[in-house]
């Protein structure tokens, strides 16, 4: 089978408008898929942060990593009753931990 005739076909079957062209085309610019939760390694002082949420809520930015964590979608801000406003585990960051063989 040569790749790139294959290929040309479909581009000509799409261009004319055929309806199986179209919905495999379709599927081809499906929705986005979720973006990879970790594009690299966590530090140990990232790893150990999330070890301290586990049992906890923290107080926000009392850790210099909470940043970088948030940005990865691992932390979130919750605010408090008082008015405060705490960092809690995200379900992707409880995902790491279980990963990890902590949960």
């Amino acid at each position: 089978m040569d790749y790139h005739k294959d290929r040309n076909d479909l581009m000509k079957r799409i261009a004319a408008g055929s309806p199986a062209a179209s919905a495999q085309a379709a599927a081809t610019k499906a929705a986005p898929k979720k973006t990879n939760l970790l594009r690299r390694l966590l530090s140990p002082h990232e790893i150990a942060t999330l070890l301290l949420l586990l049992h906890a809520p923290m107080a926000a930015f009392a850790k210099p990593e909470i940043p970088t964590l948030q940005e990865a979608g691992l932390v979130e801000t919750v605010a408090t009753d008082a008015g405060e406003s705490h960092i809690r585990l995200t379900p992707e960051g409880n995902a790491i931990l279980r990963g990890l063989g902590v949960k």
